[in-house]
């Protein structure tokens, strides 16, 4: 069981950020990687919709193996993580939310703010999360609609990204935000870009990091840690492959080879997940 993969899935390619810390902080496991890009961005669909398609994934991941899985994706994490792991309570299920009680330790001014989808804003994680680590900060939330489709179109940069940047940036500055955080697995491959803009003084926070090294705690404590250094690293995308691959060698510099996946009924009416 120690050497069966871990399974990471997002709407799309945001989630490769959290795959690069996995791989970076457990370069002993082999990862399997879903990209949901039938339906990318998660963050505009209802939260009955994501917990569909999230259930469905997981049920495919499982179908393949998988001894842990990591939802990365801010989004689905908000509204699904509770109803995953009511599926599969023998499984390890981690997801993602906010960096807001890191931000509240970093903050100077008192002001936070936070970066992130309506889905991820309106789910009980994320306002449990506030709820209970925000204290006297103040949380400035900032809806980024489009971002995430930046990123997936491969504009990281020049003045159409900037100028978006810009928007989203300039009244959680007004606030007095001196620490940001990045509430969506997509943001952190404009990193970069937010900290050019923002200038050194300010905080920009990615969970990305903090969820690879607590993924690693819970597979040692199962007993699950892969015991060979030999790892394969798979991908997969209910969208266009080679449009994918390329995606992949340009945000994480992996040679990639992926594999179809088509959204099919299953015989009670459900939605499931088939090779092509």
């Amino acid at each position: 069981m120690s050497q069966a993969p871990i399974g990471i899935f997002d709407s799309g390619v945001g989630g490769l950020s959290v795959w690069r810390q996995v791989v970076h902080h457990l370069p002993g496991e082999s990862v399997l990687y879903l990209a949901d890009q039938a339906h990318v961005p998660y963050g505009n669909r209802s939260a009955a919709e994501i917990q569909g398609h999230c259930l469905a994934i997981a049920d495919h991941l499982v179908q393949r193996g998988c001894k842990a899985i990591v939802v990365a994706c801010n989004t689905a994490s908000a509204v699904a993580l509770a109803p995953l792991r009511q599926r599969f309570p023998q499984l390890p299920i981690l997801g993602l939310e906010p960096a807001v009680k890191p931000a509240v330790g970093l903050t100077r001014s008192g002001v936070v703010g936070v970066m992130a989808t309506p889905a991820t804003f309106q789910g009980e994680l994320y306002r449990a999360t506030v709820g209970r680590c925000a204290g006297s900060v103040q949380v400035v939330e900032q809806v980024c609609i489009g971002l995430a489709d930046l990123v997936e179109q491969g504009q990281l940069e020049g003045p159409h990204c900037d100028a978006t940047l810009r928007r989203f940036l300039e009244p959680m500055l007004a606030a007095g935000a001196d620490t940001i955080v990045l509430g969506c697995t997509h943001y952190p491959f404009v990193i970069e870009a937010i900290r050019r803009l923002v200038g050194p003084g300010l905080a920009v926070l990615d969970p990305a990091p903090a969820v690879a090294r607590h993924l690693g705690e819970v597979l040692e404590q199962r007993g699950l840690r892969a015991a060979a250094a030999s790892p394969q690293h798979r991908f997969f995308t209910t969208g266009d492959t080679a449009a994918f691959d390329r995606a992949v060698a340009r945000l994480v510099g992996a040679d990639c080879r992926s594999q179809p996946l088509r959204w099919a009924e299953g015989p009670n009416g459900e939605a499931r997940l088939s090779p092509i």
